[in-house]
């Protein structure tokens, strides 16, 4: 997933002053602007014109979007300029991850102002007021010369290695623990979410014994619990004011795929009921508000019920007074990335629960994905059409969203899959110097598109554990090519860093590897399956191998032939002795987490 991002964009969605906001209970009013699509050929419009582009890079669910539209976009003056010598453009940003790849350290709303050739001219960030707008566009049609905000892109030497220096290494995790809220949990100290790289990074350091971690993971998690929205389930993006008591209430789908995934680790980690609840609440919203009638998944709901207006009082209410008032906007657009996320998430449920409901989701889900959004070659497409694209991150999450579903199904179609996306990777979205760019082609004449930090993050570890899976070199390759662009030091060194601390940690071990030895119709080796499933890792390889088959797709350990269904749990090639019982399994699990986590062996 896409954490690390949201701490850039986080302090943007809010303004930095106190103002008063009006209310809007009536429709709105005809909207005053004719706003344009960012098109191929919005330059050559503008030079045809003499005109300049505005960009306002909205997120749908944001409360201070709707803020700008219905209050800086309809105030007089901002309109008489914007008409005079402007051509507006709104994106959406859910809808173009290029521009929202290119522009997420500007927050949404984000207002980026260009020359007519594409040459940027302002980048502003966050909310902007009628008189601050008003005094920039004026300022640059005396004068259109860039401004500070308007800085050449560095120069980058990127790193000839693919793993970390252990003296950056250690810088890193001195930081990320520097950063840590000891007391109130969460990673810094003014906005409060979930983040899922971070959180992930613990749960690894937490399986090998490291006390803090788990100290961190679990206090993290049991405040968080309060952006649950205790009456329709699904969690509120996050929380403002320093603590956890403000929650801002958008839902998005990285925040539900995020929050179920990590809830349902530390449920079968820890046996934490009310996390598992966390979970399954989750599950709950995403069913019920956030699922097409298909079967595939919507990509967000609103913030707020009436645009512009805040909604702690609505939220506050229970399920009749909700429905009662109406229910916010949920975007109905079907995005194969955020699918992947949900996918993915769902066979993480699944697998802590044993619970086929979220398996049917997923399976569904995915079905639907690949029968409309699916291009030639392994790859997807971001939306039913795209005007630009295709976009990494459609292709990077169906990946991990079909490796995600080999891995608790056994079904080789799904790994199948799995390769063909990374192999449409490969051939579409190499940047020539380091990783792999979020697009295909340009953003527009003046801009070619560039790696992003979080779906190279995602790219590694989804490369190296189809590496785990099916042995192919070229995987293998893919992984170390992300991992020269993270651990060059400029980027890994931008906080939070624990994405690129977590790829770099997985890349230099193997998973934990359990394999199923019986047949796919034999009802004893389904149930040491389903306990395979259960193993609480972040990081595994689950296998089922039934002879009848032939290979498994990476036979890189020999197992015995046994009379009856077994289980081996492996390392470095290496293999447990058979467990036949389910519940001898789990302890032999077990004994060998408690070898790992004290350094002895049993």
């Amino acid at each position: 997933m896409l954490g690390s991002k949201l701490l850039r964009i986080l302090p943007l969605c809010v303004p930095l002053y106190v103002m008063v906001v009006r209310c809007f209970a009536g429709p709105a009013a005809t909207e005053p602007l004719a706003w344009q699509p960012w098109t191929p050929d919005l330059f050559a419009q503008a030079r045809q014109q003499h005109q300049f582009v505005l960009l306002d890079l909205e997120a749908v669910w944001c409360h201070w979007c709707h803020v700008m539209a219905e209050i800086t976009y309809r105030d007089p003056e901002v309109v008489r300029l914007l008409k005079s010598r402007y051509i507006a453009v709104r994106v959406d940003q859910d809808s173009r991850p290029d521009l929202a790849s290119r522009y997420e350290d500007y927050g949404w709303p984000a207002t980026i102002v260009f020359d007519e050739n594409g040459h940027e001219i302002v980048k502003r960030q966050g909310y902007m007021p009628p008189k601050e707008m008003s005094r920039m566009l004026q300022a640059i049609i005396d004068d259109p010369t860039p401004g500070p905000s308007v800085q050449p892109e560095p120069t980058v030497e990127f790193s000839q290695s693919s793993a970390l220096d252990a003296t950056l290494r250690a810088a890193l995790e001195k930081a990320g623990e520097q950063r840590y809220d000891d007391r109130l949990g969460g990673w810094g100290t003014v906005h409060k979410y979930v983040d899922g790289q971070s959180l992930e990074y613990e749960f690894e350091r937490a399986l090998t014994g490291d006390a803090a971690a788990e100290r961190r993971v679990k206090q993290t998690l049991t405040a968080a619990l309060k952006l649950i929205d205790p009456v329709w389930g699904g969690a509120y993006q996050y929380s403002v004011g320093g603590d956890w008591n403000e929650p801002h209430y958008e839902k998005i789908m990285q925040i539900q795929a995020d929050n179920m995934r990590l809830y349902a680790l530390a449920g079968a980690v820890w046996k934490m009921p009310e996390f598992e609840k966390a979970a399954r609440d989750v599950q709950r919203y995403i069913a019920e508000f956030l699922t097409s009638p298909d079967g595939a998944f919507y990509t967000s709901q609103d913030a707020d019920l009436v645009p512009g207006e805040h909604s702690a009082e609505y939220f506050a209410l229970d399920d009749r007074a909700r429905r009662q008032r109406g229910i916010p906007r949920v975007d109905g657009h079907v995005y194969a990335r955020e699918n992947g996320w949900m996918i993915e998430s769902l066979t993480v449920l699944y697998g802590a629960t044993g619970d086929e409901a979220c398996l049917r989701q997923a399976l569904r889900a995915a079905k639907w994905i690949v029968e409309n959004r699916a291009i030639a070659g392994g790859g997807f497409r971001h939306g039913e059409q795209d005007l630009s694209g295709p976009y990494l991150g459609d292709t990077l999450a169906m990946g991990r969203a079909f490796l995600a579903l080999y891995s608790v199904t056994a079904d080789r179609d799904w790994l199948r899959r799995a390769q063909a996306a990374a192999d449409f990777i490969a051939r579409t979205f190499r940047d020539p110097a380091a990783g792999y760019d979020t697009a295909s082609g340009r953003t527009d004449a003046a801009y070619r598109s560039k790696p992003e930090r979080d779906e190279n993050v995602a790219l590694a570890r989804f490369a190296n554990l189809l590496y785990q899976y099916a042995g192919a070199a070229r995987d293998r390759a893919m992984a170390d090519r992300a991992m020269q662009y993270l651990v060059t030091f400029e980027v890994a060194r931008r906080l939070p860093a624990a994405g690129v601390l977590l790829a770099d940690l997985e890349a230099s071990r193997a998973p934990v590897h359990v394999t199923i030895v019986g047949g796919k119709d034999d009802a004893a080796a389904r149930a040491l399956f389903v306990t395979a499933l259960s193993v609480p890792s972040p990081y595994k390889r689950v296998e089922w191998w039934d002879r009848k088959e032939g290979a498994l797709p990476n036979p890189d350990v020999e197992y015995p032939r046994m009379a009856k269904a077994a289980a081996f749990l492996c390392a470095e090639g290496r293999c447990s002795r058979p467990s036949f019982d389910p519940q001898r399994f789990l302890m032999a699990i077990a004994r060998a987490r408690e070898a790992a986590r004290t350094g002895h062996e049993n």
